[in-house]
């Protein structure tokens, strides 16, 4: 059997059907058809276990994050677990996605990542943690020697983060496994360092001071991992760093169940509408595996 016709075998079978009717109503099909063009693009994605993709989808849906790749929002990838001696689909969630999260909570004035080039930074307020930066001419063509993040709220509060192109490459090599094995040149942090490294910076930043949103703690929590049928999200390629700890610490702060994947915490307090061909919900519980 084909990956692609085992895909499909999934996403048909009676139990799904059950289950997506149930989670999604009316919008089952778009949602069913949205996923299945993105699979049938991909041939690294057939490979994956059907129902990760399935899971994966699920939460870009909760999170009202389209999965076009070229809007750079957030993505499912391919990632083989030799562990189970398996390919996987791996929920990730790039920078752009995470700033659109942050712009929906209505607390941000302001907020962008960018890379830093040589001869751009101008200076460090070690109090304050402000980065002076100025652009130079001809920036494209300078080399890159770090990124910056930066955020303002609407009552006035700022901050910036900086990490230099080093502390980037070590944070990489930390807590990516496949980065630092055998498997670097498929890595993300090979074949998209700019996003990845803009994404670390930012994602940082927002753990350490801004306040983070529900929707925030969620994508924290489910950015690059597999989710699982009993809701468990498993770090195939990354140990749970101190991004996602923080975001746990807060969730367990601010949310009353411990399950971040029941319909009360998903729910939104206003009716969700279809963007972009992308399919919105209200709720999204994890069924059973099939």
């Amino acid at each position: 059997m084909s990956n692609l016709k085992r895909f499909n075998q999934m996403i048909m079978h009676p139990n799904t059907d059950n289950y997506l009717t149930s989670v999604l109503a009316e919008r089952k099909g778009e949602f069913i058809n949205n996923l299945t063009a993105v699979v049938a693009n991909d041939a690294k994605l057939q490979a994956c276990e059907p129902v990760t993709l399935m899971y994966a989808a699920l939460k870009a849906t909760a999170l009202r994050l389209p999965l076009d790749p070229n809007l750079g929002q957030a993505y499912i990838i391919p990632y083989k677990n030799n562990r189970e001696r398996k390919t996987e689909a791996q929920f990730q969630i790039g920078w752009k996605g995470f700033i659109q999260l942050a712009i929906r909570s209505g607390q941000f004035q302001a907020i962008n990542t960018t890379e830093i080039r040589e001869g751009e930074l101008q200076g460090y307020n070690l109090m304050t943690g402000e980065v002076n930066v100025q652009a130079v001419p001809d920036r494209e063509n300078k080399p890159v020697i770090g990124y910056l993040a930066y955020f303002k709220l609407t009552n006035g509060f700022a901050k910036s983060l900086y990490m230099t192109a080093e502390e980037i490459e070590q944070h990489a090599t930390r807590y990516s496994q496949s980065y630092r094995g055998k498997f670097k040149d498929s890595s993300l942090w090979s074949t998209d360092k700019d996003a990845m490294a803009k994404k670390t910076v930012l994602k940082l930043l927002l753990n350490r001071f801004a306040p983070l949103s529900v929707d925030m703690q969620n994508a924290v929590q489910a950015d690059q991992s597999v989710l699982r049928g009993d809701g468990k999200l498993d770090y195939v390629d990354n140990s749970r760093d101190q991004l996602t700890e923080v975001a746990e610490s807060a969730m367990a702060e601010d949310v009353e169940s411990e399950d971040i994947d029941t319909p009360e915490e998903m729910r939104e307090n206003e009716s969700q509408k279809a963007s972009n061909g992308t399919l919105f919900v209200d709720d999204v519980t994890t069924p059973n595996e099939q």
